[in-house]
């Protein structure tokens, strides 16, 4: 008599519901690596150009497109083109403030080492904003309004967070900007200003010599592999940070800076 046949070829409840759950997680990794590929290519594109991109079907992408879409995280324009969308401002917001306070023990450091004023800044659109200051312990010292939001061609940060990106990136930014002088020392045309990228990208710092404000240096080094742009400072009178000083606080920043990118690429939170 043959043997009777099990279930063995019928999925329990438990590895349909497992199926289900991997590809819930496979459709959420997937639309979240497409929103990055919108920002990469500047918060607008079309699905054939996210499809060539992506390597998924173009079937895939209308469908977490139009999820998407429907949750406010990506919207059509009139050119049947998708964009980012505004509810993605509010997470970026909030993320941007979190981002400030993990920063704030690696500033702490900066200041315990250097003497000087720490700040974080990211780069926002087409403006540099300060996300986290902590403050030096000298009665002259500088301060920087958490928030603020400066033009990037007369700061070191600003310098810092672009150095690495496209000329013709570069120009088009100041082009949108306008180049104003904030001081005598203001770098105030696209090409000194792509010369003094060039250096950047030579010695791994940006300086603001008297740039942003007379009587005031900043040094500041970008963020490695930060899941934003982000870059990291300090700043003080130029009777402190001076030549001397520099060679001195350069490698504290960066070593501070290697560290806080090994610490946001943690996915443990420590």
């Amino acid at each position: 008599m043959p043997a009777a046949k099990g279930n063995a070829d019928v999925p329990s409840a438990e590895s349909k519901t497992a199926a289900a759950n991997a590809g819930g997680v496979q459709s959420l990794e997937r639309a979240f690596d497409l929103l990055e590929r919108m920002a990469d290519a500047g918060g607008e594109v079309g699905l054939s150009e996210l499809s060539g991109s992506s390597g998924l079907p173009l079937p895939t992408i209308h469908r977490l497109m139009r999820t998407l879409v429907a949750c406010g995280y990506v919207r059509q324009q009139p050119n049947r083109r998708y964009a980012l969308g505004p509810r993605l401002i509010r997470l970026g917001e909030s993320s941007a403030r979190l981002l400030g306070t993990w920063a704030r023990p690696y500033l702490a450091r900066l200041v315990e080492e250097t003497g000087e004023t720490a700040n974080m800044a990211l780069l926002d659109g087409d403006e540099v904003v300060y996300v986290a200051q902590v403050p030096s312990r000298h009665s002259m010292r500088m301060f920087t309004e958490v928030g603020r939001r400066v033009l990037p061609h007369s700061t070191g940060v600003g310098k810092a967070l672009l150095a690495t990106t496209p000329p013709d990136e570069v120009r088009a930014l100041l082009a949108r900007t306008g180049m104003p002088a904030a001081t005598a020392k203001t770098i105030t045309t696209p090409d000194a200003f792509l010369e003094a990228l060039h250096l950047v990208r030579e010695t791994g710092y940006a300086v603001d010599d008297n740039e942003q404000e007379m009587g005031v240096r900043c040094l500041a080094v970008p963020v490695p592999d930060s899941p934003t742009a982000a870059a990291i400072s300090i700043s003080g009178p130029a009777g402190r940070v001076t030549d001397e000083a520099t060679q001195e606080i350069v490698p504290v920043l960066k070593e501070v800076a290697a560290d806080l990118s090994a610490a946001l690429a943690s996915t443990d939170g420590t």
